[in-house]
């Protein structure tokens, strides 16, 4: 085979490689990301992508950071990623599934006076948005 034919040959099999691994590397993204909806929804009984679309309608962005929304970068409230793996909510609550919910449902109820407002939500929706809040690792 002639030089300038195998040189090519390579580079075509090197491409074809990379193909596949990057086509590998999406394949596990996209199972690790299935996964943590599935378990997110199974820990609060929300939807993480009704979750997320309520998120954006209540505007929660306006006051925090919260990834996979457009424009939620809010700096009055704390960033919303990593949620599930906080000891503590609103600095009183465990942070179970069922005390997020509570949370996101009546903030005023669970600490009179805090700035994070009532928005009226029906416990399906606080399932819903702490069912997405869950896929944020």
């Amino acid at each position: 085979m002639p030089r300038a034919a195998s040189g090519l040959l390579w580079s075509l099999t090197a491409a074809a490689a990379l193909l596949v691994a990057a086509g590998a590397g999406v394949w596990e993204q996209t199972q690790r990301q299935h996964r943590s909806q599935v378990q997110a929804a199974r820990l609060t009984g929300g939807d993480p992508e009704a979750g997320q679309a309520a998120i954006g309608r209540y505007g929660c962005g306006a006051c925090h950071q919260i990834p996979g929304v457009p424009g939620a970068a809010g700096q009055v409230g704390p960033p919303l990623t990593g949620v599930s793996t906080r000891a503590y909510l609103a600095g009183r609550l465990d942070a179970t599934p069922a005390n997020l919910i509570r949370w996101i449902r009546d903030p005023q109820g669970v600490e009179p006076g805090t700035v994070m407002p009532d928005m009226g939500l029906s416990d399906a929706e606080a399932r819903d948005i702490a069912a997405y809040l869950y896929t944020l690792r």
